[in-house]
């Protein structure tokens, strides 16, 4: 098992910053963070918060360095419906009926979606039923010729943008399991040309096609800002909004299943929802 200094140095490396620079940013002396990796110095629990903080280290992987330096976990990990989480859950419901007529989603650090909006629905109506048992994978869900791939006109450029995406995730906190997806579906496409890239993944262009229309989407995470139960660190809004006019006409249609004046949205998880069916 590794010690905590080698943890904290493993950290710094991944993030490519000097001991110096480290010290800088935490406060403290660079002589006091060589100690520490080289476990010459047993650090509080307070330090090894300060220095994971300015590592930018996940809160799971904070728990992880708190036990290695001897002490509790300071953050909990509780389901998203836990009691605890009613007022989070309660907001991200919120966000994801106020997004309606428009799909959103959430999902956590695994690309397991947790929650839908009622917009959402229509899209997975043709969808082989094995991919929507729980835990169901957008990335999975989105590459799958049986899932969404058959609705993407774009699917090359989708895909290099998942690829961007988990590349980054990966670069910064490392998961076997998340690994295990990449390299499942992403680490090599015989049809794709090397090395290909889309300019841009803030507005993430998306083009679908669903009853002889092309919808032409664009979508935006949002997170929690400052969390303190891993689940609520590890959970992301995908909100998918329309690029164009035809694009918005079709959500916002008379008698669409989605339409703003409708019956109430709902927030179920995805997981629920492919159960009972």
């Amino acid at each position: 098992m590794n010690t905590v200094g080698e943890l904290l140095r493993q950290w710094r490396h991944r993030r490519r910053l000097s001991q110096l620079e480290l010290a800088l940013a935490a406060d403290v002396s660079p002589r006091h963070v060589s100690l520490v990796e080289t476990g010459k110095s047993n650090p509080s629990a307070d330090m090894v918060l300060r220095l994971a903080k300015q590592l930018g280290v996940p809160l799971r992987e904070r728990n992880r360095l708190l036990l290695a330096a001897g002490f509790a976990p300071r953050y909990a990990e509780r389901p998203l419906d836990d009691g605890a989480l009613a007022a989070a859950r309660d907001a991200v419901g919120r966000v994801l009926r106020a997004h309606e007529p428009y799909p959103a989603l959430v999902f956590d650090r695994r690309w397991n979606i947790v929650m839908t909006n009622r917009a959402v629905d229509p899209f997975f109506a043709h969808v082989a039923p094995d991919l929507l048992r729980p835990p169901v994978n957008l990335v999975r869900l989105g590459l799958d010729p049986r899932g969404l791939a058959s609705l993407v006109v774009n699917l090359a450029d989708v895909r290099a943008v998942f690829r961007a995406r988990l590349t980054r995730q990966l670069a910064v906190a490392p998961d076997a399991e998340l690994l295990a997806l990449y390299e499942e579906l992403l680490a090599s496409d015989p049809d794709e040309a090397p090395g290909r890239t889309v300019e841009s993944d803030v507005l993430i262009p998306m083009i679908v096609r669903v009853e002889g229309r092309e919808l032409r989407l664009f979508s935006t995470i949002t997170t929690f800002g400052t969390p303190m139960d891993i689940t609520l660190d590890e959970i992301a809004i995908e909100s998918y909004y329309p690029a164009d006019e035809e694009s918005a006409a079709y959500f916002t249609r008379p008698g669409g299943r989605s339409r703003p004046d409708g019956p109430a949205a709902s927030s179920d998880s995805l997981a629920s929802k492919a159960a009972s069916r």
